[in-house]
Order: C-alpha cells, then sequence, then structure tokens
C-alpha cells in the first residue's frame, strides 16, 4: 500500500481512505472512554456525505453503540438518495463548548470537545433490528421505554454507520 501524506494531518492511504492525525496532539483526545463521553453527551450528529464531488452536511439526531451510529430518516430526500450511492460518510460531534471572550477580536476562542470520524452507512430493513436501532436512538435523548407501530417502521429508514476510525479534540480545557 503506497501512502501519500497531505498537509493537514491527512493521509490518504493506497485504499483511498483518509486517516486522521491531529497536528496539535496536546489536544487530542486518545481515550476511548472520553471520545465517547463526547458522543454521549451530544444532541446533534453532523454527517458528511458526497455526491458528484459535492459535500452535503446535515443535522441529526443519533444513537450511538458498541462503535456504531444508528440514524433515522424519512425514506426518500437528499441525504437518502446520496447514501444509497456512495456508503462512504463522514461526522462530527461536539460538546461543552462556550466562548472565550478577549480584549481583541483576533484574541476570542472557543472551549469545546469534539470528535470527528469515518465510516461506512448501510440500511436496516429488517423490523425487529430497526427496533432495536430506534431504541438505540431514544436512550440518547430519553431514558423511558417506545414502542413503534408496524406503520412507523415502515415509513421509516435507519441507517447504520460502522465506525472506521474516529479522533478526539479538545480545547480551553
Amino acid at each position: 500500500m503506497i501512502e501519500q501524506k497531505n498537509r493537514g494531518g491527512v493521509t490518504i492511504s493506497g485504499d483511498r481512505r483518509l486517516h486522521i492525525q491531529m497536528r496539535r496532539k496536546e489536544k487530542e483526545i486518545a481515550d476511548r472512554a472520553a471520545i465517547e463521553a463526547v458522543i454521549l453527551n451530544s444532541r446533534v450528529c453532523r454527517l458528511g456525505m458526497a455526491c458528484d464531488n459535492h459535500p452535503y452536511v446535515v443535522p441529526l439526531c443519533f444513537g450511538y453503540e458498541n462503535n456504531t451510529l444508528y440514524l433515522h430518516s424519512a425514506r426518500e430526500g437528499k441525504k437518502i438518495d446520496i447514501l444509497r450511492n456512495n456508503h462512504a460518510v463522514c461526522f462530527e460531534f461536539d460538546s461543552d463548548y462556550q466562548v472565550i471572550e478577549a480584549g481583541e477580536a483576533c484574541e476570542w476562542g472557543m472551549k469545546y470537545r469534539s470528535v470527528i470520524g469515518f465510516g461506512k452507512a448501510s440500511f436496516i430493513d429488517d423490523p425487529e433490528s430497526k427496533r432495536k436501532a430506534l431504541d438505540i436512538i431514544m436512550r440518547q435523548y430519553s431514558d423511558r421505554g417506545h414502542e413503534y407501530t408496524e406503520r412507523a417502521l415502515s415509513n421509516t429508514a435507519v441507517i447504520r454507520i460502522d465506525i472506521e476510525e474516529m479522533t478526539g479534540k479538545e480545547s480551553g480545557f
């Protein structure tokens, strides 16, 4: 495998996968549990996709379990069309953010924790697997149990993201 290193801490390997390398190592969150804490403390997953060499990012409700993200959606739309043709995705989470004011404009900053990663998307079609995935999503936002009608299940697309790589970053802590 031939590797080609690009600027900005990104390596593109011979298999065309991106590999994230932190430029500012002192800001890296290396502990897996700390990375997962950022995800679990987040309220929105920003999902990045590409269609015809054009980026497309959408904010979504999500669930996370066992190195896998779960998302739900209407069964039709731009996001669904893109994912059917290109399974490669990027995702971003952030939490604990706060603007840090300073005397001069260019000295302002931001306190935050974030996670960026890459994975492969697939659709869950089996009704029982959809229920389990929707339970994982609902646990991100509520401790209550939930029921799903057959109609709701059939009208909902459930997307599974198998995470290939992710890194965490924090600033201001």
